[in-house]
């Protein structure tokens, strides 16, 4: 079976070459099939891909295809498995991601600035084993309840 993406099934539809189309239930989802006038049959995909554009609700489907001109077809719900539907992202789900996205992008931008001060600080270095040295002896300090205490930097 070939695939069609939207802009081909549009393209087609436009020109007449769009015999059926059938809203076909396989599994959780629903896929459009589409018959052409020239006798082969295709399968809606994703735009930069040939993985089938699954629908979980049949009703973004039809307005998929309304939109793109096509109002007559056929539905097939045989193979339909409701209790298979995958939960969809939804817009709370993307709304989740982009805040997620905004979040990591900040956290890098203040890592970046807190490096930059770093390589910009005009104080001498503190050297490895001195920071080490430091560190033991704060972890020492705070298992027995005394304050830690810390290197100044000059």
């Amino acid at each position: 079976m070939q695939s069609m993406t939207l802009e081909q099934l549009r393209a087609a539809s436009d020109a007449g070459g769009v015999s059926d189309v059938v809203l076909k239930g396989q599994g959780g989802a629903f896929l459009v099939q589409i018959d052409t006038r020239s006798g082969g049959r295709a399968v809606l995909t994703k735009a930069r891909s040939t993985e089938p554009r699954r629908f979980g609700n049949p009703a973004a489907a039809l307005s998929v295809l309304r939109e793109v001109g096509i109002t007559v077809g056929r539905f097939d719900a045989s193979a339909w498995q409701p209790a298979e539907k995958q939960p969809a992202a939804g817009t709370r789900g993307r709304a989740d991601v982009l805040r997620e996205a905004h979040r990591s992008a900040a956290y890098n931008r203040w890592l970046a600035g807190e490096i930059q001060g770093a390589i910009d600080d005009p104080r001498p270095n503190i050297p490895h084993d001195e920071v080490m040295a430091d560190m033991d002896a704060d972890r020492g300090a705070s298992e027995v309840g005394h304050a830690p205490t810390r290197t100044r930097r000059a």
